[in-house]
């Protein structure tokens, strides 16, 4: 198979993998197997995704999605492991998070990075101040660093793409707005008001969001092959 042909293949496998972890977590009772072993496995075919186009470790835009990636898998195997490894968790994810953020401010220009972090700022301090009266004095430090993090890294790749309005820019601010939407979710049901669809939600927006992001990676590396060859 040809890149193309790969690339569509992957991410075919990565929504059916996706779909099965949230499949397993409706199925009474809970397939725990079946989640343990498609949930990583979604996301390692999301990486793969990210590091098709070969530009690793060259690109720096590249490198950083797919460290990112990679945190995010150790951020899934903590979350499934158990509830009491949620801080071991949200430290990997917010690693992932000063990746993805690395990599916007790599990938082009973020001149408009001061028009998004306005609003973006106030519906984080908006979920923050929701969230606030629920959390431990242990776990307010660690939630408001992550929250200040993800802000930064969506209003980064909104920059992004305002400044160049290019096909990988605009998938890439999706993808962040998707992933800020599945934490903040994910942050409602565990800590304010738990509900029946929050798996649907919480890993329907997050492999959505994790896909396009990686799915920058091979429109930015078409993008400059484009470009070199006109």
């Amino acid at each position: 198979m040809n890149t193309g042909e790969n690339l569509v293949f992957l991410t075919l496998a990565a929504l059916l993998s996706a779909g099965l972890t949230i499949l397993g977590y409706y199925l009474r009772p809970p397939r725990r197997a079946l989640i343990y072993v498609s949930k990583p496995l979604a996301t390692i075919l999301i990486l793969l995704i990210a590091v098709l186009p070969g530009t690793v470790p060259a690109d720096p835009y590249a490198l950083a999605i797919s460290l990112g990636l990679g945190f995010s898998l150790l951020g899934d195997i903590w979350a499934m492991l158990s509830r009491r490894h949620f801080l071991k968790a949200l430290i990997s994810f917010l690693i992932t998070h000063v990746c993805y953020a690395l990599a916007f401010l790599a990938g082009g220009p973020a001149a408009g990075f001061l028009r998004p972090v306005v609003p973006v700022a106030i519906l984080g301090a908006a979920i923050l101040a929701y969230l606030w009266p629920a959390l431990s004095a242990g776990m307010k430090a660690a939630v408001g660093a992550y929250v200040g993090v993800i802000v930064v890294m969506v209003a980064l790749a909104a920059g992004r793409a305002l400044a160049s309005f290019s096909p990988d820019a605009l998938i890439a601010a999706i993808g962040a707005f998707l992933f800020l939407a599945s934490d903040s979710v994910l942050a409602v049901n565990r800590f304010r008001r738990p509900f029946y669809a929050a798996q649907a939600v919480i890993l329907g927006s997050y492999f959505a969001g994790q896909l396009l992001i990686a799915l920058s990676v091979g429109l930015r590396t078409y993008s400059q092959i484009r470009f070199l060859a006109q």
